[in-house]
């Protein structure tokens, strides 16, 4: 690997789903406020719109998501069975990630 790629290893990209429905599960949010939360979790700048929005787009369509008009902005928030997906994507998160840390 070189030095340039070295940051890669750790790419959350395909984690990006998951992240958006768990800060939906806290509460409704438009896409630059979920940019800015997923900013601020990663600890690097902000996710372009052509990464935010099109994750969005896959979610609403899974029927994960809903969108709402507030005046020209659109607030995302979780539907019934993304809050369901949410809590089967936590478990096999734990049970794939857990013992990875010392304790």
């Amino acid at each position: 690997m070189n030095r340039e790629g070295a940051g890669d290893c750790c790419d959350m990209r395909g984690m990006l789903g998951f992240l958006i429905l768990f800060l939906l599960s806290k509460k409704p949010m438009h896409g630059q406020e979920l940019a800015g939360e997923i900013a601020n979790r990663k600890g690097e700048k902000k996710p372009s719109p052509g990464t935010i929005y099109p994750a969005l787009k896959s979610l609403r369509e899974a029927g994960f998501i809903v969108e709402e008009k507030d005046g020209k902005t659109i607030v995302y928030s979780l539907t019934e069975r993304g809050e369901n997906a949410l809590k089967l994507a936590k478990r096999k998160f734990v049970k794939t990630f857990f013992g990875i840390f010392p304790e």
